[in-house]
Parts: structure tokens; sequence; C-alpha cells
């Protein structure tokens, strides 16, 4: 989904004058604001991907010297450790909008899905553990049941998967819709994904929910005693309510439950450990301070119907981090037996003011002070 619209008087021009010291800072919160006013005007320009057909798609990659900008050395970042990033781009113009990511338990391969409606295959070179590059990419359009196209822009408007069963390359994904939400059950295999074979149960609660404000973040849990359970959350609080919204799916009745909110962060996707904890990323765009991120884990104790949620910060990170509006997550476990995030953007289709990214850390077993946003010796 693109960034909310936020109106500010007078915020630009009084940060593009404000002190030396602060000017860095400053532009990169403008140009953020200009981002996102750039992926609005075009949010009804999205490529229409009716006729598109399943191809193999070249992907150019750009390697990122480190997610510090000013200390591109630095590695470690709260329960983080920096692993690798690439900015993306292709000649294609169905490239763009990934807002759901899921990785194979090696890392080796990816799927990810926009909200332009098409999904995106890859596998992933790595050379000592860091990312270099995507190859074997193909993209193709999501299907409505009838196994024709999807012809209204509100079905498209894919928001996240997730892996029910098998791999990427032979298996059954569900994948959530918003504006028109709902979440449906896809066959993946040799030729991508198939149409929808059918749509679980929504909760009631969904229908008070805004057109752009619906299922964003969804996952299987790996473990734990509701393991191969689905949870779902809403992206923005319903009306009426303090905590973010979501359910957990147990014999395929979504059961409510809720995660606390920070700051006004939304919900962009979600992840499950392999002990069944449960990561949350998280988005917050200001006029005033530009575009945030934050990762959030809960312990799967914590991950049950009825419970309120809370977990602890891993990490929080605004412009002056290499990050964009960062929509999906995915988590596997490297050869030498790492838990790796991998994070991707959503550029709204707008590469001259957006970018494609996918970054990828370690999560280290215990924190330190090296928090982009706590560490006060950043300041």
């Amino acid at each position: 989904m693109e960034l909310p619209a936020r109106k500010s008087g007078g915020m630009v021009t009084s940060y593009i004058f404000s002190s030396t010291g602060g000017w860095k800072r400053q532009t990169l919160t403008v140009l953020a604001a200009l981002a996102v006013a750039g992926g609005l005007a075009i949010a009804d320009t999205k490529p229409n991907t009716i006729g598109l057909k399943p191809q193999a798609i070249a992907i150019s990659v750009r390697a990122l010297e480190g997610f510090d900008k000013e200390h591109p050395d630095k590695r470690r970042f709260g329960r983080l450790e920096w692993r690798g990033g690439l900015v993306l781009s292709s000649s294609s113009a169905n490239f763009g909008g990934w807002s759901g990511l899921r990785m194979s338990p090696s890392g080796d391969r990816l799927i990810a899905v926009s909200d332009a409606g098409t999904w995106l295959t890859a596998s992933i070179e790595y050379q000592n553990g860091r990312p270099t590059g995507l190859k074997s990419a193909r993209i193709g359009p999501l299907l409505a049941t009838s196994k024709g196209a999807l012809f209204r822009p509100r079905d498209r408007d894919a928001e996240g998967i997730a892996i029910v069963e098998g791999t990427l390359e032979k298996g059954t994904a569900l994948i959530a819709f918003e504006q028109h939400d709902r979440i449906g059950r896809f066959a993946i295999g040799g030729s991508g994904v198939a149409a929808p074979v059918g749509y679980l149960t929504i909760p009631p609660e969904m229908k008070r929910v805004r057109s752009n404000d619906g299922f964003e973040a969804i996952t299987v849990l790996r473990g734990g005693p509701l393991k191969g359970a689905l949870v779902g959350f809403a992206e923005r609080l319903l009306p009426g309510e303090v905590h973010h919204s979501g359910w957990i799916w147990q014999k395929d009745v979504p059961k409510r439950t809720w995660l606390t909110d920070i700051d006004g962060f939304d919900l962009t996707d979600a992840a499950s450990l392999p002990d069944g904890s449960l990561l949350f990323l998280e988005r917050r765009f200001r006029w005033s301070e530009g575009v945030k991120m934050r990762i959030r884990r809960v312990p799967a104790g914590e991950v049950k119907p009825g419970s309120i949620m809370k977990g602890e910060v891993l990490i929080e990170a605004d412009l002056n981090f290499e990050i964009d509006n960062m929509e999906g997550i995915g988590v596997h476990t490297s050869a030498s037996g790492e838990t790796i995030l991998t994070l991707i953007s959503d550029d709204n289709f707008n590469p001259l003011l957006q970018r494609t990214i996918l970054l990828q850390f370690a999560l280290a077993a215990t924190a330190n002070s090296d928090n982009p946003v706590q560490n006060e010796a950043r300041k």
C-alpha cells in the first residue's frame, strides 16, 4: 500500500531553511515527503496486469555499502546484525509495489506479491553470507477463481503472503488482499502462482475497516501450541480501537487478538520464527520526519486468541538509514545456523523518488546499545 498523505502547513519550508547542523536530516525528510506525494499521485496508474502472462524478468542490483548512511561500517543495530542489502530495479513496468514476502527455509529463493496484483519468484545469490544478486526471476499476475484476470484495481491489491504447506516451488500459499479484503488459497508450481481455489472466512470486524486499512500482515505459525494456524492483522487501527486488530484462524474460525500500538506505527507484514514467536514489520510516515520503520518480536507465549500482545522492539530506523517504504518481511536459516530476516520495500511504482530495496539482518541472541534510534551517542 502507498504511504498515507498527511498535511502540515509550512512544515516543508521551515525544514528546508533549518540550521546547517540539521540540513542533511531535514533534506531527507523533504525528499521523503515528495516521495509520498509522488506515490499518491500515481496510485491510480499502477500497471494494468490484465494482459500480463507469467514470464522471465531481468532484475538489476546495486549493493548497499552499509545500513547506517553516516557510518557504513557499523554492523550492529539493537538485536540485529547487518548482513547486506541490494537496490533492485528492472526495465519492466510491472516491477515494483512489493508488499508481501516469503523466503525458502535456506534463503536461496523468495516469493513476493505486489499491490498491483502480481507475484515475483527469484533465486538469491550470496557471497560470504551477503546477498549479491537475483537470478532466474519470473513475474506473473494473480488471478480470479475463474482463472481469468482480476479486472478491478481494488481486487488486485495484494499485501501479504504466507506458505501453508510445501515449498516455494510446489506448495500452497495464502495471499491477503486489502481494499476488497479477503484471503485466498493459491497453489504454487513450476508456472508460478495459480488461480485461487477458495477463500477463508473473513472476520466480521473487517466490515468496519476503511478501504486502504485492511489486511496487510499475515503469517502461518511455525511452532508453539498453535503451530500451523494463520495469523492476520489489519494495517491500521480499526475505528474506535486503541490496539492493532488481528485474528488467529483455528479450524477456519477467526478469533480476535491484538497488538499494542506504539507511537502510531502501521503494521505492514508479519513472519513467524520456528519457535512460534512473531515478527511484526511496522512503518510510520510524518511530513515532519519522513518515513520510519520498526521490527517487533512477540514471544510465542503471547500469541493466542484474546491476547493483547506487546513484544520487544528489535530495531527502529529513520531516513538516516537505508530504508524506504518497508512492507515485506521473511525469515530463513542460514547455512551457519543464523536466523536471517529479509525485508523488501514498496516503491509505489515511483522509481524517481523511491526505491525497491532488499535488506538482510541476522537476529542476534542478545541486545546491545547500538540501536539506531535509542542510542543517545548518535546525537
